[in-house]
């Protein structure tokens, strides 16, 4: 089984993460493989994910996804960023923004010339000197030549599947209706060779692709790879989502509201606005968060609140044998800085890149499984990072994220910034030095010391310099149209 050639791909379920594959392998390798796609319209698929991050740009320059179309198509809109409000402490807000703040030098991030500026009473908010951070605060956005502003979207997470399977069919991937019955396996390997519907239907392939979501039919239910739990790290896990009219034009952000015992999102897209909380049961019970969020919305709710059950943490093996997992069969980290999206496509690309044409490989398999371990685990210190490093004590909740033991890759690096001010981005990591700079800022931690060759500079010439960035970030933005303008521009719904 190991060494057989490779030309049947079976992708188990639908949804975001099995369009996504299957446009991918469909549209970059269709013409060496047949690509059959098996989901049920009687279950349903999360759907919520509607927020992404700037590397979904990536993924549709490969695919020569059109942005106007795509985006009329899924009545998305552009984000700038995630507002953090009350995540610091009650009534303290900040934004991570995308992009780079700032000018760094040879030896020293901005961060340095920007906290002894602090300590001389001349800087400005960190993020004023971010250009982006700048445009989200004013509502206001463009695409510019060369990426002038770093952005991303915001989407319907169910159109968007949409627009991807109609990619996927016109590049010969074909879809079948049911539901999966029995996952056969190879008596002596254990490979899976067939999928069973219940119509009686057997779909048989080389490759198969679990996209079956939370339950992990085949990666877990039926070839046991196992799971690693983060919960006692990641302690929220249930949400609530819903779906409310829009009452107001889209902001370019979106917006995440801490409240007691977990957090809000808000989500503006063209037509609606999709929101949730997520939570933990062991402080909340799901009466009081669904309460919570209905107390928080904005607008004549479209939608029955529905909520979902989940424990963060992934897989111990995301490929295994014959079969590989993407998106929440894969593994599960909260949608805090919008990562499902990134981290399925990072799936599909790392799987087309290390595709076994020949033969599964185990040198293969192994790679592939500790480079998406590596990116996962570094996803889940940063989204940590925002529970632990944090002020309040107003509730249980808060008061057990602060005293937590957190894994030491994630103590390191909040106590090399909080002694130095130093910040490194680990090779193939997702978030870069800004997003963490601005994350521990944001949530309370201030360095120490800057680094000496800031002193270079005079206070007059450290002033000019501040000032300088300051002033072009709000040049450029005084430049933009207001984000709803530019939407009914470029991207209008029909």
């Amino acid at each position: 089984m190991q060494n057989r050639k490779i030309h049947k791909v079976v992708i188990a379920g639908g949804g975001t993460a099995g369009w996504m594959v299957a446009a991918g392998l469909a549209k970059l390798l269709g013409k060496t493989l047949d690509i059959t796609l098996v989901e049920s319209d009687v279950i349903g698929t999360v759907g919520v994910g509607e927020a992404t991050i700037p590397t979904i740009l990536t993924y549709h320059e490969l695919l020569k996804i059109k942005e106007q179309e795509f985006l009329a198509a899924v009545q998305g809109t552009f984000k700038l960023g995630i507002a953090f409000e009350n995540w610091r402490d009650v009534g303290k807000d900040y934004i991570h923004s995308f992009g780079w703040t700032g000018k760094d030098s040879w030896a020293a991030g901005f961060q340095h010339f920007w906290l002894k500026g602090r300590k001389l009473g001349i800087s400005r908010e960190y993020g004023e000197y971010c250009k982006e951070w700048v445009a989200a605060k004013r509502n206001r956005f463009a695409v510019l030549p060369n990426m002038g502003l770093n952005y991303a979207y915001h989407i319907d997470a169910s159109l968007y599947a949409q627009f991807l399977r109609k990619i996927a069919e016109e590049h010969g991937a074909r879809r079948h209706e049911g539901q999966i019955r029995t996952v056969h396996q190879h008596p002596e390997s254990g490979y899976i060779t067939g999928l069973e519907l219940d119509s009686g239907l057997r779909i048989d392939g080389d490759l198969f692709v679990d996209c079956t979501g939370f339950r992990g039919l085949l990666i877990e239910q039926t070839l046991k790879a196992g799971y690693e739990d983060w919960t006692h790290w990641l302690p929220c896990n249930s949400a609530v989502a819903v779906q409310t009219e829009a009452v107001g034009p889209p902001i370019p952000y979106t917006r995440s509201i801490a409240h007691e015992a977990g957090w809000q999102w808000r989500i503006p897209l063209q037509h609606r606005v999709g929101n949730g909380i997520v939570f933990s049961r062991d402080h909340w019970s799901d009466q009081q968060a669904t309460d919570k969020l209905l107390g928080n919305v904005q607008g004549k709710t479209l939608t029955e609140p529905r909520v979902l059950r989940f424990a963060a943490g992934q897989r111990r093996r995301h490929w295994y044998r014959n079969c590989v997992a993407v998106g929440l069969s894969s593994g599960f980290i909260e949608p805090l800085e919008s990562t499902s999206i990134h981290l399925i496509q990072r799936s599909t690309i790392r799987l087309m890149q290390m595709f076994p044409y020949d033969g599964i490989r185990q040198p293969d398999v192994d790679e592939f499984n500790k480079q998406m371990s590596f990116e996962i685990e570094n996803v889940r210190d940063f989204i940590i990072l925002h529970y632990h490093v944090t002020e309040r004590t107003d509730s249980s909740f808060w008061r057990h994220c602060r005293s937590m033991e957190i894994p030491d890759s994630l103590q390191h690096r909040i106590e090399l910034f909080r002694q130095t001010g130093r910040v490194f981005k680990v090779p193939t990591e997702l978030f870069g030095e800004n997003s963490w700079i601005q994350v521990m800022l944001g949530q309370g931690l201030t360095p120490e010391q800057y680094h000496p060759i800031v002193n270079m500079m005079d206070d007059e010439e450290l002033q000019r310099f501040l000032s300088g960035i300051h002033d072009a970030a709000n040049r450029l933005v005084d430049q933009l149209p207001e984000h709803q303008r530019f939407i009914d521009h470029y991207c209008k719904m029909m």
